[in-house]
């Protein structure tokens, strides 16, 4: 039996296939409506930081699928491939920062006491992890999408790329291990900085503080449950998405992943439009809004 002559096209298109139109169009339109509906919800509840996160991962998203879908229309338009590729390889590492920052407000909500770092130097730590990562995809993107324009190899910019999601890898294993580490102290009462908080909370209130009492510890209330399986689930997409792209650069631009559509659609695009529609469904702004003030816990309940 003879073996099926690819169409010309696709053997001329940079991707080893022609992007699905109707598969390209349902990804912009779902990035649009998340993006919009984020926008609201940043000024409804007053938390601009996600213009510069959610959305600008959603522009990007829209942007990057935008690309394919013109690539999708006129397969061997190289500008489109260059647009998407260094959008799709950059979008999601906005919206792991709006992750950073929103565990952030749940340390400071929760009680600080129990994180190994402030929720200040939390967020600023990570923060900067991210914009490392996002510059060096953006440069290996970039270098990697003007090789293919120019038909040359693209494996440095490739290799460049494959760096800035491996340390993006990293830097979320980092956030779970930590993250992962607050929430059990603060399950089974446990601060790391016990003894300055009840100093702390001594002074200010003129009251001798037990030793494990945790005197700002906060109820867990039901939309701080919600909260957390929702970041729990956001992440573990995002994490999922980053070990797929990992693998298929590591199998060079030549191999079979990055070549094979459906896994691109599945373990990138869909990954990242479920992290970025969580946060519109389980919004933190709604679900932090109980007042700083909330019940403390009582000891005798844990």
């Amino acid at each position: 039996m003879r073996k099926a002559t690819p169409h010309p096209v696709v053997e001329q298109s940079a991707y080893g296939y022609t992007p699905t139109e109707y598969v390209c169009i349902i990804f912009v339109v779902l990035f649009s409506l998340s993006t919009l509906a984020h926008a609201v919800q940043a000024a409804r509840y007053r938390m601009w930081f996600l213009l510069s996160t959610a959305c600008f991962a959603g522009v990007l998203e829209i942007l990057g699928w935008a690309g394919r879908l013109w690539s999708a229309i006129n397969p061997l338009t190289f500008k489109a491939y260059e647009m998407q590729i260094v959008c799709t390889i950059m979008g999601p590492t906005p919206l792991a920062a709006a992750n950073f920052v929103i565990l952030g407000l749940v340390i400071r909500r929760l009680g600080p006491e129990y994180s190994r770092l402030s929720p200040t130097a939390y967020t600023v730590l990570f923060l900067c992890c991210d914009i490392v990562s996002l510059i060096v995809q953006a440069i290996g993107g970039g270098a990697a999408a003007t090789a293919v324009n120019m038909f040359k190899d693209p494996k440095k910019g490739g290799n460049i790329m494959l760096g800035g999601i491996a340390f993006q890898m990293v830097t979320i294993t980092a956030y779970v291990l930590c993250a992962g580490e607050f929430i059990l102290r603060y399950l089974s009462n446990r601060p790391v900085r016990a003894a300055a908080s009840r100093e702390a909370n001594a002074d200010d209130d003129n009251r001798t503080a037990t030793p494990g009492s945790g005197d700002t510890r906060q109820a867990l209330s039901p939309r701080m449950k919600v909260l957390l399986c929702a970041l729990i689930f956001n992440t573990t997409c995002l994490f999922i998405r980053a070990v797929y792209r990992v693998i298929e650069l590591a199998d060079g631009w030549g191999g079979r992943i990055i070549h094979t559509q459906v896994y691109f659609n599945v373990l990138d695009g869909a990954m990242i439009t479920l992290a970025i529609i969580t946060l519109n469904v389980f919004h933190p702004g709604y679900l932090l809004e109980a007042p700083a003030r909330a019940t403390k816990v009582d000891e005798k309940e844990i």
